[in-house]
């Protein structure tokens, strides 16, 4: 699901999650618990926001492996 910050993303997955029957992945939540444990992807990802640039495809990859 896709939308800007605000848009109700989260509050629809919840609701999809329980309709479907299927897992709720939120890659804000993934990258937010990097920050939080201060690993070196979160680091950068720090680097990346206070910059004002999104996080790339790959360091969101990256970010699921650990």
């Amino acid at each position: 699901m896709f939308g800007s910050p605000g848009s109700g993303k989260g509050t629809q997955s919840k609701y999809l999650v329980e309709w479907l029957g299927i897992p709720q992945i939120s890659t804000g939540d993934m990258l937010r618990d990097h920050i939080r444990r201060g690993t070196e992807i979160g680091k950068s990802i720090t680097e990346l926001m206070r910059a004002g640039s999104l996080v790339s495809d790959e360091l969101v990859k990256k970010s699921k492996k650990e």
